[in-house]
């Protein structure tokens, strides 16, 4: 298929791009203008938010939901999720907060890394409990996984769906009401938060549901009326139910019995890690980009200044995912700014026939794709620590090798 038109510079005329070429195949369908996030795509809109970046207080305001300027949430994560902001890079930015918050902050990119781990080495396999049976309610729930007359559950579903991002206290709020409450299969919820999630990896996203539900931990995550009315002080005394509070205490539920875990969670070799060292085997002719990594300092990009890049949406995969406009508004504000080529299709069909360069990307989709190509320098992934044949067990049995 010949290439898609570039996407334009502004916000508005993104929006459109999406809605034209790409409406079809996002959740919300149609070819009218997508639906764009408050945050920004773009390298430049990442580093602004490095630049920005004040960890003073992170450690104790990081849970924080409301007000709004009681966050101390960064909101990085997009910008890590796909490559504008190396984690290497965002660990370094932090060497000057506060000790107590600079540790807390980098415990957080660690678990990142963490996840990332677990996919390169576990990939589809992380759908499956990693070591407990999903929980069972002691109650049947009677009403929807997330009920909208809930002012807790209304107000965090509105900011997924507008805004495509929620601190990490909402994101336990919601999984935890979803299955540990409500008793619905986990791995559902966890699909419509990827949908809206602007930093939405399978990698990160499962992690967090199977650590709130207790499949990963043998601990569920209860979400209860308190934890509202301490980080979220006065969103209760404005719900209809709050004189008959469905979540008032504590859920009657616990992780089920252990399961055989997925093969290579206790130990084995990383093959996704990648390699260690440019492995160039000719001259490239194009730069592929991937959604793992759109920074305007991409090692292969970097590594091949002059050669023009390549980036193809994947039809395929996005009609399966259905993921809202949004997410793909935050990629197309990249593209526009690395202004390369944009295609839309099967990415070994649209890149069939070209010399590569690329850098590697640790998940699965990547390394099957790239089998079929005409891969001549794989650049290395800039891992903040490399996989290793450690246990990853837990994120504490992970850290004890790889940090």
């Amino acid at each position: 298929m010949p290439a898609l038109p570039p996407p334009p510079p502004d916000r508005e005329g993104v929006a459109a791009w999406v809605g034209t070429h790409l409406g079809s195949l996002t959740l919300e369908g149609g070819p009218g203008p997508a639906h764009a996030s408050p945050v920004r795509g773009g390298q430049s809109a990442a580093d602004a938010a490095l630049a920005a970046l004040d960890l003073t207080g992170y450690a104790t305001r990081r849970s924080e939901v409301l007000p709004l300027e009681r966050r101390g949430a960064t909101r990085l994560s997009p910008y890590i999720r796909h490559g504008l902001l190396p984690l290497p890079r965002v660990w370094a930015a932090a060497a000057g907060a506060p000790a107590r918050d600079r540790a807390k902050f980098r415990d957080e990119l660690l678990w990142q890394e963490y996840a990332r781990h677990l996919y390169a080495r576990l990939g589809r396999a992380t759908a499956q409990p990693l070591r407990f049976a999903p929980p069972v309610p002691a109650q049947p729930w009677p009403r929807e996984p997330w009920p909208q007359e809930m002012a807790c559950v209304a107000a965090t579903t509105q900011e997924l769906h507008e805004e495509g991002w929620l601190v990490n206290q909402t994101r336990m709020w919601l999984a935890s009401q979803y299955s540990v409450r409500a008793g619905a299969d986990w791995r559902e919820g966890a699909a419509e938060m990827y949908r809206h999630l602007l930093d939405g990896s399978p990698a990160a996203n499962r992690l967090g549901w199977q650590w709130a539900v207790g499949t990963g931990t043998g601990k569920v995550y209860g979400f209860s009326r308190w934890q509202v009315e301490k980080r979220a002080p006065g969103l209760c005394a404005s719900c209809a139910l709050r004189r008959a509070c469905p979540v008032q205490e504590w859920p009657e539920a616990e992780a089920g019995p252990r399961v055989e875990p997925p093969e290579g969670l206790a130990g084995g070799p990383t093959d996704a890690a990648g390699p260690r060292r440019p492995e160039v085997t000719g001259e490239p002719d194009a730069v592929w980009l991937t959604a793992e990594s759109l920074a305007d300092t991409d090692p292969a990009l970097a590594a091949h200044p002059g050669v023009p890049a390549v980036f193809v949406f994947d039809a395929p995969l996005l009609a399966r995912l259905r993921l809202s406009g949004k997410r793909l508004v935050f990629l197309a504000e990249a593209l526009a700014e690395l202004g390369c080529e944009v295609r839309l299709g099967d990415p070994v069909e649209e890149l069939a026939g070209r010399r590569l360069a690329v850098t590697h990307a640790p998940v699965p989709g990547f390394a099957r794709r790239a089998a079929r190509l005409d891969v001549v320098a794989r650049h290395p992934w800039p891992w903040l620590r490399r996989p290793g044949s450690g246990s990853l067990r837990s994120f504490s049995a992970w850290s004890r090798w790889a940090r």
